[in-house]
C-alpha cells in the first residue's frame, strides 16, 4: 500500500516543484530582452541561500538557457539585433513625435513670416499648414532613423552586457548549492562557456565569469583537469591578472585549488606563475595577499625546481623568504601566519633552505608550535600538527628542538581530550562542527607523534610516558576513521624503532593484539604500515615475538608476499626473515610450508631490488645452523643452487651479489650441504671470479665461503677428515690458493685476515 501512495506523492511534489518556480524559467524565453533582464535578476534574487529553490530551476533546465543567453552575448549579434528592434520601434515613434512637433513650430514661425508679407492672411494660413506638414515628415524621419540607429545600437550593447554579466552571476549562486548541483554545472558544459567569456574586453563580465569558475573549481567534485585541456586558457588567465583585484584574487584561488599534481605544478611554473603572483604578496587587499600566500604553499610542495626559484625571488626589493617570515608575526592574522610557515616548510622540505636555518629553526617551528595551542581553533590545530609533522620528519634536530619548544609533547595531550566536558567554546555551531571533526585532532597529534619519536630514544620515552599514551594508541587502532586508524599505527611504527619500548610498553599494553587485528581486513595503506611495525615486534629481542608466532601469524606473511604491492610484498617476506632469525627447526619448517618453494623463487626473481633483498635476508636466516642448513638443502638444495647461480649471472647490484654470496658461505658449513658447492664446477667457478672482483665486499664474502669450504672439521672423526682434505685438494688443483695467497697481501685489514685465516687450514 506504501508504494501505491509513494507515486502520487512525487508527483505532487514535481508539480508543486513546477508552480513555484517555472515562471522564473519562462522568463528566460521571453522576446522583450527588458523582460529576460528582469527575469534574471528576479532569479538571482530568489535563489540566494536558498538550496531548494536552486535545485529545481537546475531541474527545470534554466541551467542550458543562462548559458546560451551568455554566450549568445559574447559571441554573435543575435541578441543585440532583438535588442535594436524592439528599442528602435520604441525610439522612432518617440522621436517623431518629439521632432515633429519641434519642427512644426519652427516652421509655422518661418514661413509664416514671409508669407504674411507677400500673400493674403488666408493663403499664408494654407501654405504654412502645407509646408509645415511636408518639412516637418521629412525631417522627422531623416532624424529619427540617424538618432534611433544610435540609440539602438548604445542600448543593446548596454543591455545585453547587464545579461551576460547577470547570467554569471545566477550561475555562480547556484554553483555555491550542493555538489549534485555543481555536478550538473560541470555536465552542461559550464567550464569552457565561461573560460570563453574571458575573452570579452568588458572587466565586470570577466569578474563575473572568475567568482562563477572559482566557486565550480573549488568544489571536490570538479575536475580539475578541466582548466588544463586547452593549452591557450592558463597565459590567458596569467594575463588578465593584472586587470583588478578582483582577478587577482580569483585567478590565483582556482590556481591553488586546481594545482594538484606535478605537471600542473611546472605548467604553472613554466608560464609565469611565480613572476605574475610575487608582486601581490604586498597588494592592499587582504584577500588578494593570501590567495597569493596560498598559491605560492601549493607551487612549493614537493617541488624543488619551484622553491629553489622561489628563494631568489625578490618582492619590492625584499627575499621572499623575508616576506614570508614577516607574514609569521604574532600581531599577523592567524590564517597568515599558519599559510606562510607551510610556504617555508614546504621549501625547506625540498631543499632551497636549511634545516638549521634561523627562518626555521627560530622563526617557522616556533609559529607552527604556537598553531597547536588549545587557544587555536580546531582546524588550526590540525593543520599547525601536520606542517609541523611534515617539516620536521626527515631531521632528528629539528624533532629534538621542537619536542622541548612550549611543552609541545604534552601539549598533543590536549588533542585526545577536545572538546572537553567543560570547553570553553560558546557558539553551538562551533560546538556541533568541533564535536564532528574531533578524531582530526587525534589524527595530527598521532601524526606529530610519529614525527617526533622517529629518531630519537629520549623524545620516545617522552611520549610513551605522557598519560594515557599507550591507550590511546591502542583505542587509535580501532577508530572508525580510516585515517585516524592510519596515524596512530604510523605513531606505533614510529616507537617501535625502540629496542625499550619494545621490551615494556608494547609488551606490558600487548599492542600486538589490536595490530593483528588491523592486519586481517584493511586498505593497502594501512597494511603497509601496519604490516612494518609488525616486522620490528618480531625481532628476537622483542617479548611480542612469541605471542605473534602462536597467533598464526605466518600465514598472513605469505599472503602478503603475493600482493601486487611491492611494499607490501616487502614488508611480508622482511617479517619472515625476522621470524627466521635464530628461529628453532619447528618455525622455519612452518615458514617454508606456507610459503612454498615455487613462492620463494619467485621472490628471488622479483624485479624490485627491495624484494630481492629481504628474500635473500630470509634465505640466509633459513639457511642458519648446519642441522637445519642440511635439512633444508636436502629438500630444497637442486632449486636453491639454481636460483643462486642466476643472481650471480645476472645483472644486479653489489648488495644483492654480496648476499647471495652469503647464502653460499652458509650452505658451505653445512655437513652435508657443501657438497652441493663442491660438486658443482660452474658455481666453484663464480666463487673464484668475485674472490677477484674489484669490489672489496664480494672479496670478502666469496674468501669467507672458501673457507668454510676448507675448514678442518673440529671433531676429528676420520671421515670427515679426510672430507676437508678431498675439498682441499680439489680447490688448490682450481687455483683457490694461489688467489688465497695473494689476497693475503690486500690493502683492506678484513679481506686480508680472512684470506690468512683460510690460509691457516692448509697449514693445519
Amino acid at each position: 500500500m506504501a508504494c501505491l501512495l509513494e507515486a502520487p506523492l512525487r508527483i505532487s511534489v514535481l508539480s508543486e516543484v513546477t508552480a513555484t518556480s517555472r515562471h522564473y524559467v519562462d522568463g528566460l524565453f521571453h522576446p522583450d530582452p527588458q523582460k529576460v533582464l528582469q527575469g534574471v535578476i528576479d532569479m538571482k534574487n530568489a535563489v540566494i541561500g536558498n538550496n531548494k529553490q536552486k535545485a529545481n530551476l537546475i531541474v527545470l533546465g534554466a541551467v542550458p538557457r543562462l548559458l546560451y543567453l551568455l554566450q549568445q552575448g559574447s559571441s554573435s549579434s543575435e541578441l543585440r539585433t532583438e535588442c535594436a528592434v524592439v528599442l528602435g520601434s520604441e525610439l522612432r515613434t518617440e522621436c517623431a513625435v518629439v521632432l515633429g512637433s519641434e519642427l512644426r513650430t519652427e516652421c509655422a514661425v518661418v514661413l509664416g513670416s514671409e508669407l504674411r508679407t507677400e500673400c493674403a492672411v488666408v493663403l499664408g494660413s494654407e501654405l504654412r499648414t502645407e509646408c509645415a506638414v511636408v518639412l516637418g515628415s521629412e525631417l522627422r524621419t531623416e532624424c529619427a532613423v540617424v538618432l534611433g540607429s544610435e540609440l539602438r545600437t548604445e542600448c543593446a550593447v548596454v543591455l545585453g552586457s547587464e545579461l551576460r554579466t547577470e547570467c554569471a552571476v545566477v550561475l555562480g549562486s547556484l554553483a555555491m548549492g550542493t555538489e549534485n548541483n555543481i555536478k550538473s554545472l560541470v555536465d552542461c558544459h559550464i567550464i569552457p562557456a565561461l573560460l570563453q567569456g574571458l575573452v570579452c574586453p568588458d572587466l565586470i563580465f570577466i569578474e563575473a565569469c572568475l567568482r562563477c569558475l572559482r566557486t565550480v573549481f573549488i568544489s571536490p567534485v570538479t575536475p580539475v583537469q578541466l582548466l588544463y585541456t586547452d593549452p591557450t586558457v592558463i597565459p590567458h588567465l596569467m594575463s588578465l591578472m593584472s586587470r583588478s583585484q578582483r582577478t587577482q584574487e580569483y585567478i590565483t584561488q582556482i590556481f591553488s585549488h586546481c594545482c594538484k599534481t606535478p605537471e600542473h605544478q611546472t605548467v604553472l611554473f613554466n608560464h609565469g606563475a611565480i613572476q605574475n603572483i610575487a608582486p601581490m604578496l604586498i597588494s592592499p587587499s587582504y584577500k588578494v595577499r593570501m590567495q597569493a600566500l596560498k598559491c605560492f604553499s601549493v607551487l612549493a610542495y614537493e617541488n624543488t625546481q619551484v622553491s629553489t626559484t622561489l628563494v631568489n625571488v625578490l618582492v619590492d626589493g625584499e627575499l621572499l623568504s623575508q616576506v614570508f617570515v614577516r607574514m609569521m608575526q604574532r600581531d599577523r592574522p592567524i590564517e597568515m601566519q599558519l599559510t606562510a610557515a607551510k610556504c617555508l616548510t614546504y621549501m625547506c622540505r625540498a631543499g632551497a633552505i636549511r634545516t638549521d636555518d634561523r627562518c626555521i629553526v627560530l622563526k617557522t617551528l616556533p609559529c607552527l608550535v604556537r598553531m597547536c595551542s588549545k587557544e587555536r581553533l580546531l582546524e588550526e590545530r590540525v593543520e599547525g600538527a601536520e606542517t609541523l609533522a611534515y617539516l620536521m620528519e626527515p631531521d632528528v634536530e629539528l624533532q629534538r628542538i621542537a619536542s622541548v619548544t612550549d611543552h609541545l609533547v604534552a601539549m598533543l595531550a590536549d588533542y585526545f581530550k577536545y572538546p572537553s566536558s567543560v570547553s570553553a567554546i560558546t557558539d553551538i555551531k562551533r560546538l556541533d562542527h568541533d564535536l564532528k571533526h574531533a578524531h582530526e585532532l587525534r589524527q595530527a597529534a598521532f601524526k606529530l607523534y610519529a614525527s617526533l619519536g622517529s629518531n630519537d630514544e629520549d623524545i620516545r620515552k617522552k611520549i610513551t610516558e605522557t598519560e594515557n599514551m599507550m591507550d590511546r594508541i591502542v583505542s587509535g587502532l580501532s577508530e572508525s576513521s580510516i585515517k585516524v586508524r592510519l596515524a596512530a599505527v604510523r605513531c606505533l611504527h614510529s616507537l617501535s624503532r625502540s629496542v625499550q619500548q619494545l621490551r615494556t610498553s608494547f609488551h606490558d599494553h600487548a599492542v600486538w593484539k589490536p595490530l593483528m587485528k588491523l592486519l586481517q581486513n584493511a586498505p593497502d595503506e594501512v597494511l603497509v604500515m601496519a604490516s612494518s611495525t609488525l616486522c620490528n615486534l618480531l625481532l628476537e629481542f622483542s617479548p611480542s615475538k612469541e605471542p605473534i608466532l602462536e597467533s598464526g601469524v605466518i600465514e598472513l606473511l605469505c599472503s602478503l608476499t603475493q600482493s601486487d604491492s611491492p611494499a607490501l610484498r616487502v614488508n611480508g617476506i622482511w617479517a619472515l626473515m625476522n621470524m627466521a632469525f635464530q628461529a628453532d627447526q619447528k618455525v622455519k619448517g612452518e615458514i617454508m610450508r606456507a610459503l612454498g618453494t615455487e613462492q620463494l623463487f619467485r621472490l628471488l626473481s622479483d624485479p624490485d631490488t627491495n624484494v630481492l633483498m629481504k628474500t635473500l635476508g630470509l634465505l640466509r636466516n633459513l639457511l642458519s645452523t648446519r642441522p637445519h642448513i642440511d635439512q633444508i638443502m636436502s629438500s630444497h638444495g637442486k632449486q636453491i643452487m639454481q636460483a643462486v647461480t642466476l643472481i650471480l649471472e645476472g645483472e644486479h647490484s653489489i648488495e644483492v651479489k654480496e648476499q647471495t654470496l652469503c647464502i653460499l658461505a652458509n650452505i658451505a658449513d653445512g655437513n652435508t650441504a657443501k657438497e652441493l658447492i663442491m660438486t658443482n664446477d660452474d658455481i666453484l667457478q663464480k666463487i673464484k671470479y668475485y674472490m677477484g672482483h674489484s669490489n672489496v665486499k664480494l672479496q670478502l664474502a666469496a674468501t669467507f665461503c672458501i673457507s668454510n669450504l676448507i675448514w678442518n672439521e673440529e671433531d676429528g672423526e676420520a671421515d670427515a677428515m679426510t672430507g676437508s682434505q678431498e675439498r682441499q685438494d680439489k680447490l688448490r688443483e682450481l687455483g683457490f690458493v694461489d688467489i688465497l695467497h695473494k689476497l693475503t697481501q690486500a690493502s683492506d685489514p678484513n679481506l686480508c685476515e680472512r684470506a690468512k685465516t683460510a690460509m691457516q687450514q692448509y697449514l693445519a
